[in-house]
């Protein structure tokens, strides 16, 4: 408990926890973030980093070296009330080194403070359009948590993996019989690189219907259009100066948006080869086109 560093100790009652390290598509830290604003969730706690983090330099500024930035790992308390408070821990980043480790310490705080369930989010990239609303995916650390999630509108995520610590966590809950939970919010294989609210809202939903928290989704609401738009204008441009050389990528974009429902559309090229497309025309070419910086 050495790197645990906590302020108070709220008294909270039936408290679940939610944890989160930056991932594909900022999924998981996008929708802890904003639970803890909307619900004023209090910062009580958090893990000294020095022991995951090996910095390797530092920032110049105006000739003057800038503030060394360690990434930080910080809880929050939010008190329900009814049913069951809430613990948050947020990172800004996944750990260098020792992942087993920080998971220990988390655990150590839930079950200090007698979590009763442990919630982590993820992201599942898959071949689906970015303005349609994503399937939530979820996993369990027992079948009796199984069997509750067919309660509620999520997939059943029959095999593969999580990686991260937002993945490693629940590994470790297993291990040390904490009940837990990861869902994973569906996001287009083509926006692995940017923050995805839409897919940060789908997960929140289903948290929301599982644990009975009420959340304001308004302004996630409005970062999703505001994505969109972004997205909507980078392959506008592709349309307009890359419609040849392009052309498979455009039509893989016209599939996709024409697509109602059914089955995961298989693109006529690998998933590796999709995002190196994605890469260099959305990204580099249509930055360098428009003469802005990338999103």
């Amino acid at each position: 408990m050495e790197a645990i560093r906590l302020y108070t100790e709220p008294k909270l009652s039936n408290p679940l926890m939610i944890a989160a390290w930056p991932g594909m598509g900022g999924v998981a830290i996008v929708a802890a973030k904003y639970l803890t604003e909307r619900l004023d969730a209090q910062e009580f706690g958090s893990i000294e980093p020095d022991e995951f983090f090996d910095l390797g330099g530092v920032l110049i500024e105006n000739s003057v070296v800038k503030d060394i930035g360690i990434p930080e790992g910080k809880f929050y308390f939010y008190e329900s009330g009814e049913g069951n408070d809430l613990i948050i821990f947020m990172s800004e980043a996944q750990p260098q080194m020792k992942a087993y480790g920080l998971a220990n310490l988390v655990l150590d705080v839930a079950q200090r403070f007698k979590v009763k369930r442990l919630y982590t989010f993820a992201a599942a990239p898959t071949h689906i359009y970015h303005t349609n609303k994503p399937k939530v995916l979820a996993a369990a650390t027992n079948p009796k948590l199984v069997k509750e999630l067919e309660k509620y509108d999520v997939t059943l995520l029959k095999e593969g993996s999580v990686s991260g610590l937002n993945g490693l966590l629940l590994g470790v809950a297993k291990q040390r019989d904490f009940d837990g939970i990861c869902l994973l919010g569906e996001i287009p294989i083509y926006t692995t690189q940017i923050a995805n609210p839409r897919s940060s809202k789908a997960v929140i939903e289903v948290l929301t219907q599982m644990t009975g928290l009420e959340v304001d989704m308004t302004e996630i609401d409005s970062w999703s259009k505001e994505t969109d738009r972004e997205i909507e204008e980078k392959m506008a441009h592709l349309r307009e100066s890359f419609s040849v050389e392009a052309s498979e990528l455009i039509d893989y974009f016209e599939r996709l948006a024409a697509q109602k429902g059914g089955g995961e559309m298989q693109p006529d090229y690998s998933t590796d080869e999709l995002v190196k497309e994605v890469e260099r025309f959305l990204r580099e070419k249509g930055d360098k086109g428009e003469d802005k910086g990338g999103h």
